[in-house]
């Protein structure tokens, strides 16, 4: 009796393995975007960062952060973000469009390369030395090739004794046009990332449920300014469009919502979360000074295709409406190969079997 069930539990559970590849535009479409911020070198060696930056959970302050310390020498700890009050500091537009670490995140580094350009050059007269031969990392500054080396605190004493505040300001361009209405020749946007996801599924066919056993996405973001928070970004991504693939239904009859609340919208939880296998492809970009792009959103985009080719792969029927439900996968799996009439949901189809 062990034998028979356990070779009727390996008939009804099919697995696939589907593969999804994307590119992603980075910043505003079709326009020009832009973005400004405000950097100095401050007492004690700390840096002030002033810029109207958004933070909605995404890291950007922790980027910014790496950003400015790595661009004047000082550690990372040692940076304060200022007000984002955009009455008080420069513009630096909204957080969407995967923008975030490529418009904001250059025109801090441009900034801050400024301030460090205004320290150095006071520096080099001090102690009598190119300005090129000045190194500076970890709140320290040093001649290369000597002994001469100081704090960066006593540096920013010295430099404001000799009557100048180390301060940068700067901005960030991104060149986009649309699309020519005859040619549809255009530039929508200045930078691409790009990405696949391979998922593999395992599909109960006597139950219709779907379990992804894993997905492994290797992502494009440019230079990696904070490897943790680009994997986090491509884990949060995957988990989007797991539910947008399997669970997420937002039903609409007449115009007119019939899903009123989550007690009915099915959101994926730890227990729907599979293993995620994070690989960062460092393309840098030619157009950024930090050669950086963007992960945000599209890590999200492979993620549902290359479920539902998995699950093409492990039955052999095409699902065509989102998410792939139970109900979607059997009643899919009961349609005569090669023809009869197929199922809608929500006057949408189903699915369908390929001959």
């Amino acid at each position: 009796m062990n034998a028979i069930t356990q070779t009727s539990a390996d008939t009804r559970r099919k697995r696939g393995r589907g593969m999804a590849a994307s590119w992603y535009g980075i910043a505003r479409t079709a326009t020009i975007d832009r973005a400004g911020a405000w950097a100095e070198i401050d007492d004690g060696g700390t840096i002030k960062v002033v810029t109207g930056v958004t933070e909605i959970g995404e890291g950007i302050l922790t980027v910014l952060a790496q950003v400015a310390a790595e661009e004047t020498g000082a550690r990372p700890e040692d940076v304060t973000i200022g007000d984002n009050d955009t009455a008080r500091s420069p513009e630096a537009a909204h957080a969407g469009a995967t923008r975030q670490t490529y418009m904001i995140g250059n025109s801090v580094a441009l900034a801050s390369r400024e301030a460090r350009k205004m320290l150095f050059e006071q520096i080099a007269e001090h102690w009598d030395t190119p300005e090129d031969s000045l190194r500076a990392f970890n709140g320290e500054i040093w001649v290369e090739g000597s002994n001469l080396r100081m704090t960066l605190s006593e540096a920013v004493a010295i430099c404001k004794g000799r009557g100048v505040v180390p301060v940068g300001a700067a901005s960030f361009t991104a060149h986009g046009t649309g699309l020519h209405p005859v040619d549809g020749k255009g530039s929508p946007w200045q930078t691409y990332v790009f990405g696949t996801q391979v998922a593999e599924v395992e599909v109960d066919t006597w139950t219709g449920e779907v379990q992804v056993l894993g997905i492994w996405a290797a992502h494009d973001v440019g230079r990696c300014i904070n490897p943790r928070g680009v994997e986090g970004q491509i884990e949060g991504g995957v988990v989007q469009g797991l539910g947008q693939a399997l669970m997420e239904e937002h039903i609409c009859e007449g115009g007119h919502p019939t899903t009123h609340g989550f007690a009915k919208y099915i959101l994926p939880t730890a227990l729907d979360v599979p293993q995620i296998n994070c690989i960062i492809v460092e393309d840098e970009d030619p157009t950024s000074p930090l050669r950086a792009k963007g992960i945000g959103e599209p890590a999200l985009v492979p993620t549902c295709p290359a479920i539902m080719n998995a699950i093409y792969d492990a039955i052999g029927v095409r699902m065509k409406s989102l998410p792939a439900t139970p109900e979607k996968i059997l009643a899919a799996l009961r349609m005569p190969p090669g023809g009869g009439a197929r199922i809608t949901w929500n006057n949408r189809p189903a699915g369908e079997t390929l001959t």
